[in-house]
């Protein structure tokens, strides 16, 4: 067998099973959110609305972020010029870091150029701080979690979903004087459901087991000031290492960690992730700062985006659609199919202007592939009852089940 030969093979398992993921070229119009321009491949464009994107609130085109993005970029220039140990700390990482700090009302926070970096570099370092530990992980944690864990060298248990009974016993097993630790996320975003937070903390306090969890669907969107739904239910303050990322509610790009100063001095002390990875630009901080200071105040655009899903969700379920529905803000509708789901990305993308793209094998299990909706505070009317209208039409043309779905 050839290289290219084995590649050929590759791609073409992807193609077989319906997996094959495309690039959508789409360029995001300033101002003008969610409607954006698609280039199609023979090059011309189509205007599209974005109903997949992770910018939930529309903050990458607040004035409030761009301003302080354009005053950084003239201030310092494009790269930030290293790592943060060699030349990369700026007043904006140093601001921004601060911000953070503030927002889950922890001593300290630690920059990451995003979450999924955050979590690996933070998850794989964990265990040369304490020897020996041995990390409980539910089983659908994000890959970025997985990774770190895995890489981490150390011991670890996976405990089912949500099941606090199978933590417990697996807590159990582990010798008291044994260093513990629960990794967890507080809304996990392909079903939309939210993590039993207050009791995984009790139970961690039985056992004497650090606590980390992982925000990035929820900064930004629930809480007083945005701090994700620890915050909303009043456990900030029991977590030992909160996860969060800038690049979906705040609009723009990076992660971070928020615990105390000697874990975040740790962390950054010990964690390759961090020490060799040059730091965001100087803009980037900026932007990411100017939205994490708005969004503690702005308790009306949280609201909004809540309604507006709220909304669909209720419009989707008159039709019948079997939509998974946990309470949050997450929106997937079950198609179960891989070749159907690309087919209905597909027909409403080129057929009704509407981009999302199917979530498919490995991102959710075989059999469970849907399509994953995020509306957003600036979807109005008009595109709510385009995207209603389209999805009916093609369920139907699709003959595809319209039975609801257990939440």
């Amino acid at each position: 067998m050839t290289y290219d030969s084995a590649l050929d093979a590759a791609l073409q398992r992807l193609h077989d099973e319906g997996r094959y993921r495309t690039f959508i070229d789409v360029e995001r119009e300033r101002g003008n959110f969610p409607h954006a321009v698609r280039t199609k491949p023979d090059g011309s464009t189509q205007d599209v609305t974005i109903w997949c994107g992770n910018d939930y609130l529309g903050m990458g085109q607040h004035p409030a972020v761009l301003d302080a993005m354009h005053e950084a970029i003239d201030a310092t220039g494009a790269g930030s010029g290293g790592t943060r140990n060699i030349s990369g700390t700026t007043v904006y990482h140093k601001r921004l870091e601060a911000e953070l700090a503030d927002l889950h009302r922890k001593d300290a926070a630690l920059l990451f150029t995003s979450a999924y970096i955050a979590n690996d570099a933070t998850l794989s370092t964990l265990p040369k701080l304490f020897p020996g530990l041995v990390i409980l992980s539910d089983s659908l944690n994000h890959a970025s979690m997985i990774e770190g864990i895995r890489r981490n060298g150390g011991d670890k248990r996976i405990f089912r979903h949500n099941d606090l009974d199978d933590l417990r016993a697996q807590l159990k097993a582990v010798p008291a004087n044994v260093p513990k630790l629960i990794a967890f996320e507080s809304i996990y975003s392909m079903d939309g459901d939210f993590a039993p937070i207050e009791a995984i903390l009790d139970i961690a306090d039985e056992y004497n087991a650090l606590t980390y969890i992982d925000e990035v669907h929820a900064v930004g969107m629930y809480g007083p000031r945005g701090a994700g739904v620890a915050e909303r239910d009043g456990l900030m303050g029991r977590i030992d290492i909160i996860n969060g990322t800038l690049a979906k509610a705040y609009g723009v790009m990076g992660g971070y960690i928020a615990a105390s100063a000697k874990m975040c001095d740790a962390i950054r002390s010990y964690a390759p992730g961090f020490i060799f990875t040059t730091s965001l630009p100087p803009a980037v901080a900026a932007g990411a700062a100017a939205s994490v200071a708005h969004l503690k105040t702005d308790t009306e655009l949280r609201k909004r985006h809540q309604d507006g899903a709220a909304a669909l969700k209720l419009r989707l379920k008159g039709l019948g659609l079997p939509l998974i529905d946990h309470g949050s803000h997450i929106v997937p509708v079950h198609v179960g199919d891989p070749v159907k789901c690309k087919m209905l990305s597909d027909r409403l993308l080129d057929d009704h202007g509407i981009y999302v793209q199917p979530i498919n094998f490995p991102t959710v299990p075989r059999g469970t592939e849907r399509l994953r909706f995020t509306p957003s505070p600036v979807h109005g009317p008009d595109q709510v009852d385009a995207l209603v209208n389209a999805l009916d039409g093609l369920w139907s043309h699709c003959a595809l089940n319209r039975a609801e779905l257990a939440g």
